[in-house]
């Protein structure tokens, strides 16, 4: 269903710009949305094992501050600055999990207190004003559409072989019933944590490439977490875990950004997009509301293996 929604609005924007048909054009939109589009997978992942990432917009900023910090236009430091990063995205994702899943925290308090605390570090070490400078071969990885579009299809590929791995049944087990995959020998713990893990490297891979296509900003990453979050759920992702397709989610963050570039072809104001978004979120938190009551009344498989 999303791929029709998607379908609808290409043409759309092709009849208000028919330069979207061109090669050129359309190649530019596919650049445009690759870093939500890998936001998305990324949160997709933590979303079907039943919990939230709301740290991905704040890990954005972080990303792409330090880069230009560690970087300041030395050419020579660019491959090792883009390892600590994915390292630094990586670490972030691990402590997200472990607090969630050892501490027993909500992902949403654990991730909502890293996202402030990343966005206290960015502004207490760049005084709101971010320095230094990113290099050409920095810059390529987001600027340059060849090097967007193969890098937005290798986190493709690795997301679907990801979930069509045991690691993808576990994870869909966990959060359509968590009880009964631990009874089937799922490592709980474990499993989401590797979700939190991925969930920050795809805002590690996002930052690199907005820091690329955008420049350096203290706001890069700024709402972005809620635009992965609304893309997920538009793909068809259930919130609370459990069902969703990562092609699907991945199809949404296509059709959020499809969606606001229309709007912003037809002079709509940007502010819209929020409202866009929160709409979304609400209709899909009220869609699951409609849809428990049965939930409740017809047990799922899991929970009849677990009370056997």
């Amino acid at each position: 269903m999303i791929f029709v929604v998607l379908a609808v609005l290409l043409v759309a924007i092709a009849v208000a710009n028919p330069f979207f048909l061109e090669p050129a054009g359309f190649l530019a939109f596919v650049k445009r949305a690759a870093p939500l589009v890998i936001l998305a997978a990324g949160q997709y992942f933590v979303i079907v094992s039943g919990e939230f990432d709301l740290s991905v917009g704040s890990l954005v900023t972080v990303e792409v501050v330090v880069a230009a910090r560690l970087i300041d236009g030395n050419e020579a430091a660019t491959w090792p600055v883009l390892a600590v990063l994915i390292g630094l995205g990586l670490l972030v994702g691990l402590v997200n999990g472990a607090i969630t899943t050892l501490l027993r925290v909500p992902s949403f308090i654990t991730t909502l207190g890293m996202m402030l605390v990343l966005s206290g570090a960015v502004f207490l070490w760049t005084g709101g004003a971010p320095r230094g400078a990113l290099s050409a071969g920095f810059r390529i990885f987001g600027r340059d559409t060849l090097w967007a579009v193969l890098i937005l299809l290798a986190v493709a590929v690795a997301a679907v072989l990801l979930t069509r791995s045991t690691f993808g049944r576990t994870l869909i087990a966990t959060g359509d019933n968590e009880r009964a995959a631990a009874l089937s020998g799922v490592r709980v713990n474990r499993t989401r944590i590797l979700a939190f893990a991925l969930s920050g490297v795809a805002a590690a891979v996002a930052g690199i490439m907005l820091g690329g296509f955008a420049g350096v900003s203290a706001q890069v990453g700024q709402g972005l977490e809620f635009s992965a979050i609304t893309a997920v759920v538009l793909g068809g992702v259930v919130l609370g875990g459990g069902a969703g397709s990562v092609v699907a989610a991945m199809g949404g963050a296509f059709t959020l950004e499809a969606l606001f570039t229309l709007l912003n072809l037809y002079g709509i104001s940007g502010a819209l997009e929020y409202t866009v978004q929160g709409v979304i979120i609400v209709a899909a938190v009220a869609a699951g509301a409609v849809r428990l009551p049965r939930l409740l009344k017809s047990p799922r498989k899991g929970d009849a293996h677990a009370a056997s």
